[in-house]
């Protein structure tokens, strides 16, 4: 899983011309509220080309609040300026937008980074206790778990009661995050309007705050799942591009003969096809290993009376039996004028 690293040249970095608060406020913030928002296709070119330009904006802003210097973790959150405290959302907005992102290509690189700003986010607020709320297990973390379920053996079955515990948890985020809502339509107009004193609009970022943080959560529980997802069609996609086991090469039709005189007879009439005897036959294929299916056993008496009536034929054809011999001539006369399949008109067998 990729991990969540901070750039230490960002200090470096002149400050631009343009102030923090036009590049946060009118650009960012208002970009991706406008994503947010829209009813056009997030796929579409115009709307990918505004999410970029929404992300670097966000970045830019980024990267003044680090050369500022506008957050200690010493500080307790009553202490931060209340001009201040909407760029706390730098992070969760920098995810947000990371994820309505469309490139199937670099999906996973996406998500990982977008889980990143997430988890910086939550941990901000965790350290100015915004709210109360267990922090999501940490890349290193996650990755130590699989590897430790992998090496125990199969999974364990599902806890019941961790599983109603994370159940009872959503849905508490879930109402909670729809109070927050309802209350930041009550005082979003005002704030936007510049009549709001101190208070409120300090109330309004702190609002914001909480409900980003119940996304955040929601989002990192998602991203888990679509990295593992992820994760798992990139390894079928390379034991796919593996070369396959080489194939039986096909058999070769034959003619199958009782005995090696057969063999030669009938070869005399079929030049074109290869003739075998049954234990020539049955020799090759023990060699191989391919022995067929014998199927359902017949019963003794039956192999024992057919063997009987074919022994009787050769028998009579052998010592010149006139009415065995006229009847052989009969037969092969009228196939030599009659085709295959002649008189079966309605396909009776």
């Amino acid at each position: 899983m990729r991990k969540c690293a901070k750039s230490n040249s960002l200090n470096l970095l002149p400050l631009p011309a343009t102030g923090l608060p036009p590049i946060f406020g009118n650009r960012g913030w208002k970009l991706y509220e406008e994503v947010d928002t829209t009813n056009d296709p997030i796929a579409a070119t115009h709307m990918q080309v505004k999410i970029k330009r929404g992300i670097t904006q966000l970045e830019e802003a980024t990267r003044m609040v680090a050369q500022l210097d506008l957050f200690s973790r010493n500080e307790e959150f009553e202490e931060v300026a209340t001009t201040d405290l909407k760029y706390l959302m730098l992070p969760a907005l920098l995810g947000a937008l990371t994820m309505k992102q469309v490139n199937l290509a670099k999906r996973l690189e996406q998500v990982q980074i977008a889980r990143c700003y997430f988890l910086d986010f939550l941990k901000r607020c965790k350290e100015y206790n915004i709210s109360k709320f267990e922090l999501p297990n940490t890349n290193e973390n996650s990755d130590g778990t699989l590897e430790e379920e992998s090496a125990n053996g199969p999974p364990k079955p599902p806890d019941l009661i961790a599983m109603a515990t994370v159940r009872a948890a959503k849905i508490e985020r879930y109402n909670q995050r729809k109070d927050t809502e309802a209350k930041l339509s009550e005082i979003k107009a005002a704030v936007d309007s510049g009549q709001a004193d101190d208070e409120i609009v300090r109330d309004f970022y702190l609002l914001n705050l909480r409900k980003w943080i119940a996304v955040s959560l929601e989002e990192i529980e998602s991203i888990d799942q679509e990295i593992e997802i992820l994760t798992r069609m990139d390894v079928l996609k390379q034991s796919s591009a593996e070369p396959s086991q080489s194939k039986r090469p096909p058999m070769k039709p034959f003619i199958l003969t009782k005995d090696a005189v057969q063999a030669r007879v009938f070869g005399a009439g079929y030049p074109s096809l290869p003739t075998m005897s049954v234990d020539d036959w049955y020799e090759q294929h023990r060699k191989k290993n391919a022995l067929p299916d014998q199927g359902i056993p017949r019963s003794t008496e039956d192999v024992d009376a057919e063997e009987r009536e074919q022994e009787e034929k050769e028998k009579r054809v052998e010592n010149d039996d006139e009415e065995a011999l006229q009847k052989a001539r009969d037969w092969d006369n009228w196939k030599d004028t009659h085709q295959r399949g002649y008189g079966n008109r309605k396909n009776m067998g």
